[in-house]
């Protein structure tokens, strides 16, 4: 069971792999029998959008929300006033998947007054090979960039070091050790590692963190 805060932020820079992780997590508190609502909040980035799979999601019993104009072809520069529903409605899990950068993030300010610590995480998604956080100095930036817009607090990390179907083991225990590194500056912990299911059986059962085995739902398989 995941045994995290009602509400979980995910937050990650371009190409960390952050809406894959969302959309699995998602839909792996589904399968607990629990009301999840997943809330697309990137207003930044055009592509890989949890709202694509809106059609998987909603057979499964998430609820999905973004803000996309059905029909228009396009998105408003604001996140749809419906996710103040689950917000409020503490029978729900929502998972906020939010934009790559301290921009993207600005959706979350308009929610502030919600984030108490203890009634939210919110999850870092951590990508080794990407330039912008491939090292301990870029992440904490990265961080508190994230940190200064939304008047939320990083909770946790997560591994999600890959090179899609490529990803080796040698790739995400090289993402963990950067990771363990954060987890010591900060003081906070390595929630999760991400990581294709393949890999699961090859990993260490000394990790910090829960494995999580993840199914490439946002890329076709031709990608």
């Amino acid at each position: 069971m995941l045994k995290d805060n009602r509400v979980r932020i995910i937050i990650g820079h371009y190409g960390s792999g952050k809406t894959e992780f969302a959309v699995n997590y998602a839909m792996n508190l589904s399968k607990e029998n629990q009301a999840v609502a997943l809330a697309d909040m990137d207003v930044v980035n055009p592509y890989f959008r949890s709202r694509e799979k809106q059609s998987l999601l909603e057979e499964q019993g998430i609820k999905v929300i973004s803000s996309y104009i059905k029909g228009s072809g396009s998105d408003l520069p604001s996140v749809s006033a419906d996710v103040l529903g689950p917000l409020q409605n503490k029978t729900y899990n929502l998972i906020l998947d939010v934009g790559g950068d301290s921009a993207g993030a600005r959706t979350l300010a308009r929610f502030k007054a919600y984030w108490v610590l203890g009634d939210y995480d919110m999850f870092c998604v951590i990508n080794a090979n990407r330039p912008e956080t491939s090292t301990v100095e870029g992440i904490l930036n990265h961080i508190a960039s994230i940190e200064n817009v939304t008047d939320a607090k990083v909770t946790g990390l997560i591994n999600n070091t890959h090179l899609l179907r490529h990803t080796t083991v040698e790739d995400v225990l090289r993402g963990q050790e950067l990771c363990e590194k954060v987890s010591e500056e900060l003081q906070i912990p390595i929630k999760y590692i991400s990581v294709i299911e393949k890999l699961v059986k090859e990993l260490p059962d000394d990790l910090a963190g829960e494995v999580m085995p993840i199914k490439m739902i946002m890329r076709e398989d031709w990608m």
